[in-house]
């Protein structure tokens, strides 16, 4: 357990909505679902969720705060917005759905082999190295992210979307040697120091 996931427990003992509320984006609004189960039905995914939507929310409110923080429903959010145009309380439960999964990460109890932790991670790495995706390199990490054989057999099935990307100059063998970036990387280093800072603060003023 991380340091700072031991000083959330001791701080919010018994009390995880409050910890929500605290410390996960758009988290207040936690304790307006009325349990209607209208988002549940109507995510895309729904059925593959360890828990569904409103179901997280009434184990939040229990302070089911483990089962919570590392299970892998809010990894499995689409951003589709199904949930919110149809919750008849206006929750913003795709908000609230990333808010959970950064919180997790953030505290080093997310699901580590869960793929979209993993595509999210690869895809942030890739991203802050230059201020824009590399498109090839990220693909070919996306392919052999789960090993060799599996890498090969992906690329094979992929082969003709990665043709018509090179034919459109977004996999030029450029891309391998480092390929485009914001103009001012110095200053867009900067600004992505600044806001761990920011973050650390604030995350600091609820420890």
């Amino acid at each position: 357990m991380s340091d700072v996931n031991t000083a959330m427990v001791e701080k919010y003992r018994n009390n995880f909505l409050k910890e929500v509320a605290n410390n996960v984006e758009e988290g207040e609004w936690v304790r307006m679902c009325m349990q209607c189960g209208v988002c549940s039905g109507s995510c895309p995914l729904g059925p593959h969720w360890d828990h569904p939507p409103q179901e997280l929310f009434m184990m939040i409110r229990a302070n089911k705060r483990e089962e919570v923080l590392t299970s892998n429903s809010m990894w499995m959010c689409t951003s589709c917005y199904n949930c919110m145009v149809r919750c008849p309380r206006e929750l913003p439960i795709t908000h609230i759905m990333h808010g959970l999964a950064h919180y997790a990460k953030r505290l080093g109890i997310a699901p580590k082999e869960q793929p979209t932790n993993k595509f999210s991670q690869m895809f942030w790495n890739n991203l802050t190295k230059t201020g824009r995706v590399n498109e090839l390199k990220l693909g070919l990490a996306l392919y052999f992210m789960n090993g060799f054989s599996e890498g090969i057999k992906m690329s094979m099935k992929m082969r003709s979307i990665g043709q018509g990307m090179a034919l459109t100059g977004r996999m030029a063998p450029m891309e391998i040697f480092g390929g485009h970036g914001v103009k001012d990387q110095k200053g867009f280093h900067a600004m992505l120091k600044k806001a761990e800072e920011l973050e650390a603060a604030r995350v600091g003023e609820h420890v």
